[in-house]
């Protein structure tokens, strides 16, 4: 009896939280913004804004100024040394 009250008392948490994470995660975003600055070594979003390089990953440090990744518009300013590079709709 106690394994069945406790099966029934996790899966009724595990239920509350997962219904609260659903409502936690925004709506999809309308535009990004390309966000330079931020970007980290190897997790850039494509080619760098000087032309350096054309591919995503090959950002070579950290927080280069030409290397960026897309945030949803609004976000880059608020990034400790982001810059918003461009703003392009979503993709539907």
């Amino acid at each position: 009896m106690k394994n069945a009250t406790l099966t029934t008392t996790i899966a009724g948490i595990l239920a509350v939280g997962g219904a609260g994470l659903a409502q936690a995660v925004p709506d999809q975003p309308t535009h990004w913004e390309k966000c330079a600055g931020i970007a980290k070594a190897g997790m850039n979003d494509c080619g760098a804004l000087d032309g350096t390089h054309g591919c995503s990953g090959q950002a070579k440090t950290d927080n280069h100024p030409q290397e960026w990744v897309y945030v949803p518009q609004g976000t880059c300013e608020k990034i400790t040394g982001g810059r918003v590079a461009k703003v392009k709709p979503a993709k539907k």
